[in-house]
């Protein structure tokens, strides 16, 4: 007998619906659980959530708001994601993001920290779509060539990354857009490494 089998229907019915959420990349939060079963409060979601870990049937992986995830799969990264490349908000911590995507560390070519809308069609020659989500990794340097998140004067932009002796520009892999190369005194900053991407249906 599996510890399934001895799970109270309603307990199983929430197993259920973990289950299938996780499994299309999505992990819900315990507000979104009380909702979809009716709960008064989260804590009956809670309570539920904290019967399935202790039964080995969920895991939580530690330190995040939404870090429900399956057992045996230590591959499935979990990545928010923060907000639209040229949004101009800040890309900070990934507290309070609105969305928590679970998906396969094998998608990408290095380990991203997080995931931002693509806005604009400027690197359609590199695959990247308008509405693509782009995985990025932390960094504030990059090589020559490199796709990268910068921030110039508050706005953030996704563009490759090139710098000779005098000057940085960033490239976009789409003639109808200019280049945009740097001025002295400008605000610039490198965000973070493109790692590859996300499109949905």
């Amino acid at each position: 007998m599996t510890p399934t089998d001895t799970l109270p229907p309603q307990r199983a019915a929430v197993l259920a619906f973990l289950r299938r959420e996780l499994a299309a990349g999505r992990a819900p939060s315990l507000a979104e659980i009380a909702e979809a079963f009716g709960f008064a409060s989260r804590n009956a979601a809670q309570k539920h959530v904290q019967a399935l870990v202790a039964d080995g049937l969920l895991e939580l992986a530690p330190g995040r708001k939404r870090g429900l995830r399956l057992p045996g799969r230590p591959d499935q990264l979990p990545l928010p994601v923060l907000g639209q490349v040229a949004a101009g908000q800040p890309i900070g911590a990934d507290i309070g993001s609105d969305e928590l995507l679970l998906l396969d560390r094998a998608l990408f070519s290095e380990k991203p920290d997080y995931l931002l809308k693509v806005k604009g069609d400027s690197m359609r020659d590199d695959g990247i779509f308008d509405g693509d989500l782009v995985a990025v990794k932390r960094a504030n340097e990059a090589r020559n060539g490199q796709v990268v998140v910068a921030r110039i004067d508050g706005e953030v932009t996704i563009k490759r990354f090139e710098r000779s002796k005098t000057r940085i520009r960033l490239l976009p892999r789409n003639p109808e857009h200019a280049p945009i190369e740097l001025r002295a005194g400008q605000d610039f900053a490198i965000e973070g490494v493109y790692c590859g991407l996300v499109r949905r249906g």
